[in-house]
């Protein structure tokens, strides 16, 4: 058993589910808004704090955490299948190419490889938190009733797009890759004293890391947008707004099309503000989380081995 890398998925996976949770009502506003498609005089949401005004009006306060369970166990199962698989993948790549190192594209490729995996694996709770998030506050249904109201193949709305942003992840690690080396450059010109100039330091590293973030989520952002619409509630699940929202193809051409006659070019980038505040934030706590549990995780798993092991080793004595 590759205890390494269940370490590894372990600790990714509960940094995961505690930056969901903490994150999660901007996560709601987050959606609502992108999900909202309408010409500008029409529109249900000016600006992403009018989605958390509703909620407030309408009493509706924990409706901004209608989907949680969901939202969660998606994400805790993508993270522990998305390290797994990279880590597993890394370890397999090593093996196979008798190499010491992993280079730059092979590294992406292993990266993209396990987004794809954990896209496909996780696409049908990703489809059923986007409903509940769309949903009218307070009217949000149990997991089995929104994946069963049509058909199954509707649960993996949104999939070609999902891997289509694995892409996400190799374009912030090429764009950080770049910005380092220019980092390390400039302070290999430069005296130091006392500090290494070939590793950057932790508030270096944080910021490339969430400039990287933001360049990546800018340039898939359309692709972002297009693939909330997709899974985005239908009009039928919101009463108050049935006859004003118009029923948008459930298609990458059709939603595509909305956007451009409804909002026009602004539209394709209707809540990026908002969507990398909740990337980066939830990036940063996802690693720090993970960093600070991965060694914890790793005695407890050597522990539980142990355990198991003295046990088996006593039953066969007996």
């Amino acid at each position: 058993m590759d205890l390494e890398s269940i370490s590894e998925a372990t600790s990714g996976a509960i940094g995961s589910l505690l930056s969901t949770t903490i994150l999660y009502p901007l996560d709601t506003c987050k959606t609502r808004y992108q999900a909202d498609v309408r010409a500008n005089d029409q529109a249900k949401y000016r600006n992403l704090s009018d989605v958390f005004w509703e909620a407030i009006s309408t009493r509706q306060v924990l409706s901004l955490y209608q989907g949680l369970e969901t939202k969660n166990l998606q994400s805790f199962i993508s993270q522990f299948v998305y390290f797994y698989g990279y880590s597993y993948f890394k370890r397999l790549y090593l093996e196979t190419s008798s190499s010491k190192s992993i280079g730059t594209t092979a590294n992406l490729i292993l990266a993209a490889a396990a987004g794809a995996c954990t896209a496909i694996a996780t696409q049908p709770l990703d489809t059923a938190s986007s409903r509940m998030q769309t949903t009218a506050f307070g009217k949000s249904k149990g997991l089995w009733k929104t994946l069963t109201e049509g058909a199954w193949s509707d649960a993996f709305d949104g999939l070609g797009i999902s891997l289509l942003l694995t892409a996400n992840p190799a374009i912030q690690y090429t764009v950080f890759d770049q910005l380092k080396q220019r980092v390390l450059k400039g302070k290999q010109d430069k005296p130091t004293k006392g500090s290494s100039p070939e590793a950057l330091s932790a508030f270096s590293a944080f910021v490339l890391g969430a400039v990287s973030k933001t360049v990546a989520t800018v340039l898939t952002y359309p692709a972002i947008r297009c693939k909330v619409m997709i899974q985005a509630a239908g009009p039928d699940d919101d009463d108050k707004i049935k006859e004003a929202r118009p029923k948008i193809r459930k298609t990458i051409p059709g939603t595509l099309n909305s956007i451009w006659k409804r909002e026009g070019i602004p539209g394709f980038f209707k809540g990026l503000h908002a969507q990398i505040l909740k990337t980066v934030l939830s990036s940063a706590l996802l690693l720090m989380i993970k960093e600070k549990i991965s060694a914890t995780t790793w005695v407890l798993i050597l522990a539980i081995r142990r355990y198991l092991f003295l046990t088996r080793g006593r039953v066969k004595d007996a």
